[in-house]
C-alpha cells in the first residue's frame, strides 16, 4: 500500500477521502436521521444531529486522508509544508473582507434578484448568532474539508493540470464526496429531488472556480479558503431564511447559491482570463558552460 500511495498520492487521497467518510457515515444514513433502516437516532447537539452523525466522517475523510497520504508519500517535511499552509493567517485584510463580506453580499444580491426585491432585515437573534456560528463552522466544516480538497489536492493538481484544469476536475469530485449525505437529514431526505442533488454538484463546480482563485491570490492561505467556504454555509443556515422568506425552501435556496456561484465563476474567469491567479513554480534552467543555473517563471 505504501508503494502505491507514494506513486499515486492524489489517487490515494481521493479513494481514502471517500471511502473513510462514506463508511463512517453509514450509521447516520441508516439511522432514523436518514433512511430509518436502523432503529436509533443521533441526538441533537446545538440543535442539529450533524455534529455527532456527520462530523466524525468528515474529519476521517479529507483532512485525515490528506495527512496520511502526505506522511507516507513525503514524510515529516511534507507534513510540515502541509501544516504551514494551514496556519497562513497573515494575508491582506482585503481578502478577509472579500471572503467574510463578499460571499453574503453575493448571495443577498442574488436573493434580491430572484425575490423581486422582497427582503426582510434579519432579527437581532440572527445578528447575534452569526459570528459564533461562523467560528463553529470554521472548526467543523472548514477544518474537516479544506486541508484535504485545497491544501493537499489542489496544490498538487495545479502543478500537473494548471489552475483551470485542476478546478474542472476537483469540482465534481468535491461534490461527489457529499452525495451519500443526501440520504440523511443533512440533504433533506426523504424530501430531496434529483434536480436538487445535481444543482448542488453544479454549485461545487462553479464555486470551486472562485475558491481556486482566492487560494492562489492569497498565496495558498488555507484559513482564507476555510472562511470562504463556511461563509456560504453559515449565511444560508443562519440568515437566508429570515431575510428571504419567499425563497425559504431547499429548492429555491439551492438555486440562489448556484446562481451566485455561477456568476462569481464567470466574473473570475473573465477577469483572470482563465488563469485564476496561478503562478507556476520557478523551474531551473540548465546551466550553460561558464554560467550558473537560473530560474524562470
Amino acid at each position: 500500500m505504501a508503494v502505491f500511495v507514494r506513486r499515486r498520492p492524489l489517487l490515494s487521497f481521493f479513494i481514502l477521502a471517500n471511502l473513510l467518510s462514506w463508511v463512517a457515515w453509514l450509521p447516520y444514513i441508516l439511522s432514523r436521521n436518514g433512511t430509518g433502516v436502523l432503529d436509533f437516532e443521533f441526538p441533537a447537539v446545538l440543535g442539529t444531529s450533524q455534529l455527532l452523525g456527520m462530523l466524525p466522517g468528515a474529519y476521517l475523510g479529507p483532512i485525515f486522508s490528506a495527512y496520511l497520504v502526505t506522511r507516507i508519500a513525503e514524510g515529516k517535511e511534507g507534513v510540515r509544508r502541509w501544516i504551514g499552509r494551514m496556519t497562513k493567517w497573515r494575508v491582506s485584510w482585503v481578502w478577509y473582507l472579500v471572503t467574510a463580506v463578499g460571499v453574503p453580499a453575493a448571495i443577498i444580491a442574488t436573493g434580491l434578484a430572484m425575490s423581486d426585491g422582497e427582503v426582510t432585515f434579519p432579527p437581532a437573534a440572527v445578528l447575534v448568532a452569526y459570528l459564533p456560528s461562523l467560528l463553529l463552522q470554521m472548526v467543523t466544516t472548514g477544518l474537516a474539508e479544506e486541508p484535504g480538497w485545497r491544501d493537499f489536492a489542489l496544490a498538487r493538481m495545479q502543478r500537473r493540470f494548471g489552475a483551470l484544469g485542476s478546478t474542472i476536475i476537483l469540482g465534481p469530485l468535491w461534490g461527489l464526496w457529499h452525495l451519500p449525505l443526501f440520504l440523511s437529514e443533512w440533504g433533506g431526505y426523504p424530501d430531496v429531488s434529483l434536480q436538487r442533488i445535481l444543482e448542488f454538484v453544479a454549485f461545487c463546480c462553479t464555486f470551486n472556480v472562485v475558491v481556486t482563485w482566492v487560494f492562489n491570490r492569497t498565496g495558498q492561505s488555507l484559513p482564507l479558503i476555510m472562511l470562504l467556504h463556511v461563509s456560504v454555509n453559515n449565511f444560508m443556515s443562519v440568515a437566508f431564511t429570515e431575510m428571504f422568506p419567499t425563497l425559504a425552501t431547499p429548492e429555491l435556496a439551492s438555486r440562489v447559491t448556484l446562481l451566485a456561484g455561477t456568476t462569481g465563476a464567470v466574473l473570475v474567469l473573465i477577469a483572470t482570463r482563465g488563469r485564476l491567479g496561478y503562478r507556476p513554480p520557478a523551474e531551473p534552467v540548465p546551466a550553460v558552460a561558464g554560467t550558473e543555473a537560473v530560474t524562470t517563471r
